[in-house]
């Protein structure tokens, strides 16, 4: 086994699973609607939350640069995962591009690791929806009952996992139950909705931008990198450096895109567009909020849950209206956040299956509405039960940990195929290989280190699950190995008819 276990697919036998459409997934997202896709996965909560968080305890003003570096990082991955995106035009992803590059083996951890970044992004961010799902409701004299608004269950470091008193997190159920119904139906009505949820996202902030320029004073941005406190992080450099690691995170998502590849018209030209466009639009959009919001109000007064929430009461009596749509902005960013992951979670598996690593059941597409109806049902049922029971701060780390990962891999792997299959075709080339790849390897390696110690072993105790699934049935069921061990058994067969016919 431990031969078949490093078995690569070839890129020739991925294109062809790409071309045969008969049976396969519907082509029907163009570069706009891919574009919207991942501005729907970036622009989630984190803007609204992380931008005030990371100016008030590490980088100040200095947070725009901050949001610069984050999106460096993430433009090297970008790069690579755009390559591989026009290369290997499936829907895959990382676990696609890992099978070509690296073998199996290291192709289901891949696939098991993007399950953290998408299973667990969706259950992360409904919790968050659902905190302010309440809290509108809240505003209007409406209560769900704690026993059915809070996950039963809570960690901390110090005394480690305690019960509540709460039963289970109805809402975050509930719209996660929404989105994975839209996604079962179908691309179109998924895209259009999430067409709909951009649109109201871009209104907002235009909004809240073109009321708060007029009340930018350049004394809030004063002194711009504050100086350090004498601990690392805490303002200067260090904390320039750290404020860009937390919100790092407010940028994943433009990897989704590469699920998308079977449902694109053009994968080979739209995929790259749809990501770089969507990152350079999501990062404008995050440092002219960051200018904005810090130049209202001091950076000092930041630190809260709801830092435009604060923006906006320093306006004055008359703006007191925003703060209703600003919450009702950050349910429209979650919700397409909660979409986009469902549905590349659900992708995902749906590949896994066509290579024989999960069941069958997974890789089957619903005759009329041309989905993995049975996937997305039992991605969005698994979502639910993860966003019922746990907290959001056990959920974001793994998040986190999970794309960090699938963007080290992908890094890598570009590196691994410009060296050994140097003269393919490629419609999109990552430039400057191979400091590119390198610089976005080391930096996600990084990145993943800074994380306590909890989060590692939670993290392995999550691989540990998926290596053992792998070894007790996707090994035995893969394609590809069984394919790899029957041609072993031809050339063993010749061979021995040779030398018999010698003798």
């Amino acid at each position: 086994m431990s031969k078949g276990i490093f078995v690569k697919k070839t890129i020739k036998s991925l294109l062809d699973e790409a071309s045969d459409n008969r049976h396969g997934l519907k082509r029907s997202l163009g570069a706009v609607s891919l574009t919207a896709m991942g501005i729907g996965a970036i622009i989630g909560a984190g803007i609204f939350v992380l931008t005030g968080q990371a100016a008030a305890e590490n980088a100040g003003p200095a947070i725009i640069i901050s949001f610069a570096l984050a999106a460096l990082i993430c433009v090297f991955a970008a790069l690579c995962y755009a390559e591989f995106a026009s290369l290997i035009p499936i829907s895959g992803s990382a676990y696609s591009y890992a099978y070509v590059t690296m073998g199996e083996l290291t192709a289901w951890i891949i696939g098991w690791g993007l399950t953290l970044e998408y299973l667990f992004s969706a259950a992360t961010v409904s919790v968050g929806w659902s905190g302010y799902f309440t809290s509108i409701l809240g505003d209007f004299g409406l209560a769900i009952p704690q026993l059915f608004a809070n996950a039963p269950l809570a960690y901390d470091e110090i005394n480690g996992w305690v019960y509540t008193g709460s039963w289970m997190n109805l809402p975050a159920m509930a719209i996660i139950a929404l989105m994975g119904t839209l996604v079962a139906v179908g691309i179109k009505a998924a895209a259009s909705f999430n067409n709909l949820m951009v649109i109201i996202k871009f209104a907002v902030i235009i909004l809240f931008v073109g009321i708060g320029v007029a009340y930018i004073s350049a004394d809030n941005l004063v002194p711009f990198i504050p100086e350090n406190t004498g601990t690392f992080g805490n303002y200067g450099l260090s904390g320039i450096l750290r404020g860009a690691g937390v919100v790092f995170f407010a940028f994943i998502g433009f990897d989704s895109l590469s699920t998308l590849a079977q449902e694109a018209k053009n994968p080979q030209k739209n995929l790259p567009i749809g990501m770089l466009l969507s990152l350079l639009i999501s990062t404008v959009i995050y440092i002219v909020i960051a200018i904005v919001l810090l130049g209202i109000v001091n950076y000092s007064s930041l630190g809260v849950p709801d830092p435009i929430a604060v923006a906006v009461n320093a306006l004055g009596p008359k703006f007191l209206w925003l703060r209703f749509v600003i919450k009702a902005a950050i349910l429209v960013s979650m919700t397409s956040v909660i979409l986009v992951m469902v549905l590349g979670q659900s992708r995902i598996f749906y590949t896994m299956a066509h290579d024989g690593l999960m069941p069958s059941h997974f890789g089957r597409i619903h005759q009329k509405l041309r989905t993995p109806f049975f996937t997305t049902v039992f991605v969005t049922v698994s979502c639910m039960i993860l966003a019922g029971i746990f907290p959001v701060g056990i959920l974001g780390k793994m998040t986190a940990m999970g794309a960090l990962l699938a963007f080290a891999i992908v890094c890598f792997g570009i590196l691994v195929l410009r060296f050994k299959q140097p003269t393919l075709h490629r419609p999109f080339k990552t430039p400057f290989v191979p400091w590119i790849p390198i610089a976005g390897t080391l930096a996600c390696v990084l990145q993943m280190l800074a994380f306590p110690k909890v989060t590692w072993i939670q993290f392995f105790i999550w691989m540990a699950i998926g290596c053992l699934i792998y070894f007790k049935y996707g090994a035995v069921h893969s394609k590809a190995r069984k394919l790899h061990l029957s041609k072993k058994k031809v050339r063993v067969k010749k061979d021995t008819e040779g030398v018999l016919f010698c003798l």
